[in-house]
């Protein structure tokens, strides 16, 4: 990022909701490295306020406790803000099975309420977090951009519509939007507990405590799995392009390469082998197949490397490092 790039940045408000979350709380942080004014806005039903907690000491961070599925509270947090990075949403495809209607509620009237109120503010750009799960029963591999299928999941059909409402509010309002659709993004403060925790954290914590991790299927299922800085990266060149082309988009936001859950395993147990021996000889269980799980994902990011100049810093056994390691720090 340009000497330009980061004074722009750095002159802007920044409203970034679902803050106490695992990415939300990672973009604020980086932000606030940077220099920006940054609003946090969370109520807290899958974010953390440790995640928080530091950020608050910081005299550029204002933190927002309230529901995106409450128009007034969307209307009073985008007040005066240059930028939304909209990160809140209901994740997991299991919950979405289990209980539609709270997904969407969360999902889709939450996320019009965000976009009406950032467009009644003036908000100059609104990026949002779309999903890898919109390519749906597609089988092409890579995934590009312009090819979807039919979505697998309620969860799948709620970031889905994400994309057609912004897409909408570009051509009716002129509200300049970017979707990031996020591919199985993994790292520091990604919560470990809970029925529908990510994989890498479960396993990692279950790894710790000598549990055998359960691999839904034959372990044979392959995912671009995504390092947070290279989730980070993407969102910052979403607010400063200048390039009107790149504006009004949906990107792939991951790696590029696809890793078999047999193979993450590997890599896991190696890596916090590193600090525990015993964790290698912890057996692998293999379980029934999940509804609605894509078998396969893997992004093409050329879209974004030639729109928006990404340049992912790192792949799946660099990201897994840095995540093992802290999550040795923090969870042990």
């Amino acid at each position: 990022m340009n000497a330009k790039q980061l004074e722009h940045l750095r002159s802007s408000t920044i409203l970034v909701t679902g803050a106490a979350g695992f990415i939300g709380s990672n973009l604020c942080e980086a932000l606030l490295e940077i220099g920006s004014t940054v609003i946090g806005f969370d109520n807290f039903a899958t974010g953390h306020q440790k995640n928080i907690d530091p950020l608050l000491k910081n005299s550029n961070f204002t933190f927002i406790e309230a529901d995106i599925r409450n128009l007034d509270d969307c209307h009073k947090a985008c007040s005066g803000v240059d930028f939304v990075l909209h990160q809140a949403a209901l994740g997991s495809v299991p919950r979405s099975i289990n209980d539609p209607i709270t997904t969407n509620d969360v999902n889709v009237g939450g996320f019009l309420n965000m976009l009406v109120a950032s467009r009644d503010a003036g908000v100059k750009r609104f990026i949002y977090a779309a999903s890898s799960s919109t390519y749906g029963d597609s089988e092409a591999l890579p995934k590009v951009e312009e090819k979807i299928g039919k979505p697998l999941s309620p969860y799948a059909i709620t970031k889905y519509v994400n994309e057609l409402y912004a897409d909408n509010f570009k051509r009716t309002y002129d509200l300049d939007t970017v979707g990031l659709r996020y591919f199985n993004v993994f790292g520091r403060k990604q919560d470990p507990n809970g029925a529908y925790a990510a994989v890498i954290p479960k396993f990692v914590m279950q790894f710790m405590k000598y549990e055998s991790p359960v691999i839904n299927g034959d372990g044979l299922f392959s995912r671009d799995f995504t390092y947070i800085d290279n989730v980070i990266q993407m969102n910052l060149l979403a607010i400063v392009s200048d390039n009107e082309e790149a504006i009004n988009n949906v990107y792939n936001t991951a790696y590029g390469e696809r890793t078999t859950l047999n193979e993450l395993t590997v890599l896991l147990k190696e890596y916090l082998s590193v600090y525990d021996n015993a964790i290698a000889d912890v057996d692998i269980t293999y379980g029934p197949e999940r509804k609605g799980d894509i078998p396969h994902s893997l992004a093409s990011v050329d879209k974004a490397k030639t729109l928006l100049g990404y340049a992912p810093e790192f792949d799946i056994k660099s990201g897994l490092k840095e995540a093992v390691k802290w999550y040795w720090k923090h969870l042990k």
